[in-house]
C-alpha cells in the first residue's frame, strides 16, 4: 500500500508512475486525494469540537463549585457531543473508503524498471547456457510423461477436472526429490530458515501480500466463518509470519524458505491454460522470502535472483533472466525479474521464478516494522521469489534430458534424492 502522505506531497510523481503501467490506475490518485481532503477536514472539525468539550468540562466544574446553574452549558455540550459522534462516524466511513481505495492502487516502480506496454518490452538481462542439441525431434513433456508413466493428465481430469496433475511412479518420486533438493540447497547453502506453514490463510494475510482485493476472484475459498483461503503461494503465510510486529533491528535480515502446494483458480481457466503442465490450478513450489531494512533491499533482490539461478545452473538447464517492464510487472512489485527456462520439446521459454522487491508496499499492509538505531519504527522491505516452481522445472528436465531411446537422464545433483538413479 502506498503512503498517503507521500501521495499528498507529490501526486504528479505517482500519477506518472501509474500511467506507465498502462492500467488506468492513475485516475485513482485524484479519488484518494479527494477522500483524503474530506477526511482531514472532518478530522479537524472533530478535534476542534473535542477541544471545546474538554475546555467546557473544566468550566462546568468551576461553575458547580460556585453553585451556579449549568443547565444551559450542559445542553450545549450535549449537542456538541452528538455532533462529534456524527463526525466520527462519517470519519470512520471515509477512512474505510480511503483504505479500500489505497489497497487497489498498485505500487510505483523503481527507476531502473524498463518502460514498456507488454511482455514484448521486457529487457533480457542475461542468457545462460546453450539449448540442448538433439539428433531427433524433441518430444513435448506430455508425450514423454505418458510414455514413461510419469504423469497421468486424463486421470487428473477424471478426479478434479482440467488443470490438475497426477504424478505417477518415478514421476511422483522425481517431484518429491525436487522439493527436497530445493529445500536442502536453499537452507544448507544459502542460509534460509525452513518454514512449513499452514496451507490455508485468513483474508488479512491475502491483503498483506497484495492478493486481495485485486485478485480475489482467482482464489479458492474453503470456509465461510471465518473465511479461509487455500494459499496461492507460500509467500502469503510466510511473509505474514511477522505481521503486526515491530522487529528488533538485529533480527534483520530474515530469510525464509518454504514448500507448499499452490492453488490458483485463474491458472487453468478456459482460454488461459495450455496443454500439459504449463498452467495448472495446483502445483508445488519452493518459495524464498526476505524481510530486510530499506537500504538493503535492492542488493538483496540481486542476491535472491542469484539463489534461484543457482538451481538451474546446477541442473544444467538453459535459461534467461528478464527484467519486467512497467506494463508487465506485477501489482505489488517495485521491481521484478523473471527467470525463464528453455523447454525444447514445446519450443518456449517458461517462467520458473519471479523475484520481486516490494519495498514497503506489503509491509504497510501488514504493519510490519523494525526499530532502527534511533528508536524509530520503520516499515521493513519485503522480497520474494520462487526457488523454484516445480511443474515447469519438471517440464524442462524431461524435455532437455530426453534421449533417443526414450529414457530421461537425471542431472547429477538429483541422483542422491532418487536412490542413485541415473535415468528415468
Amino acid at each position: 500500500m502506498l503512503d498517503i502522505r507521500k501521495i499528498r506531497e507529490n501526486p504528479d510523481f505517482y500519477r506518472e508512475h501509474l500511467a506507465r503501467r498502462n492500467s488506468g490506475d492513475e485516475k485513482l490518485i485524484a479519488q484518494v486525494l479527494a477522500l483524503d481532503e474530506k477526511r482531514r477536514k472532518l478530522l479537524q472539525e472533530s478535534e476542534a469540537l473535542k477541544s471545546e468539550r474538554n475546555r467546557t468540562s473544566k468550566e462546568i466544574g468551576a461553575i458547580k463549585a460556585k453553585g451556579g446553574d449549568i443547565a444551559e452549558v450542559s445542553a450545549r455540550m450535549k449537542a456538541v457531543g452528538e455532533q462529534i459522534t456524527r463526525l466520527d462516524q462519517d470519519l470512520a466511513g471515509i477512512e474505510t473508503e480511503q483504505t479500500d481505495l489505497l489497497l487497489r492502487i498498485p505500487n510505483a516502480n523503481h527507476d531502473s524498471v524498463p518502460v514498456g506496454k507488454t511482455a514484448e518490452d521486457n529487457r533480457i538481462e542475461r542468457i545462460i547456457g546453450k539449448p540442448a542439441e538433439f539428433s531427433f525431434k524433441p518430444k513435448p513433456h506430455w508425450e514423454i510423461g505418458a510414455q514413461l508413466g510419469l504423469i497421468d493428465l486424463e486421470a487428473a481430469t477424471k478426479i478434479s477436472g482440467s488443470g490438475f496433475i497426477v504424478f505417477k511412479g518415478q514421476g511422483a518420486r522425481l517431484e518429491r526429490a525436487l522439493i527436497s533438493y530445493l529445500l536442502d540447497l536453499h537452507t544448507g547453502q544459502h542460509g534460509y530458515t525452513e518454514i512449513s506453514p499452514p496451507f490455508m490463510v485468513r483474508g488479512e494475510c491475502m491483503i498483506g501480500t497484495t492478493q486481495f482485493p485485486k485478485f480475489i476472484d482467482q482464489q479458492y475459498a474453503v470456509t465461510e466463518e471465518p473465511p479461509l483461503y487455500l494459499v496461492p503461494t507460500a509467500e502469503v503465510p510466510v511473509t505474514n509470519l511477522h505481521r503486526e510486529e515491530i522487529l528488533p533491528a538485529d533480527k534483520l535480515p530474515i530469510r525464509y524458505a518454504a514448500y507448499t502446494p499452490c492453488f490458483r483458480r485463474e491458472a487453468g481457466a478456459a482460454g488461459v491454460g495450455t496443454r500439459g503442465l504449463t498452467r495448472v490450478h495446483q502445483f508445488d513450489k519452493v518459495e524464498l522470502v526476505h524481510i530486510v531494512k530499506p537500504e538493503e533491499s535492492y542488493a538483496t533482490l540481486e542476491t535472491l535472483v542469484g539463489h534461484a539461478e543457482r538451481v538451474l545452473k546446477e541442473l544444467g538447464l538453459h535459461y534467461r533472466v528478464v527484467s519486467l517492464c512497467t506494463g508487465d510487472i506485477g501489482f505489488g512489485a517495485a521491481k521484478c525479474y523473471d527467470i525463464e527456462v528453455w523447454a525444447p520439446g514445446v519450443g518456449a521459454w517458461l517462467e520458473v521464478s519471479s523475484c520481486s522487491n516490494f519495498e514497503d508496499f506489503q509491509a504497510r499492509r501488514m504493519n510490519l516494522r523494525y526499530k532502527n538505531s534511533e528508536g524509530k519504527n520503520i516499515f521493513c522491505h519485503t522480497l520474494n521469489g520462487s526457488g523454484l516452481a516445480l511443474p515447469r522445472l519438471f517440464i524442462a528436465l524431461l524435455e532437455t534430458y530426453q534421449q533417443a531411446d526414450g529414457h530421461i537422464l537425471l542431472p547429477e545433483p538429483l541422483q542422491p534424492y532418487l536412490g542413485g538413479l541415473k535415468k528415468l
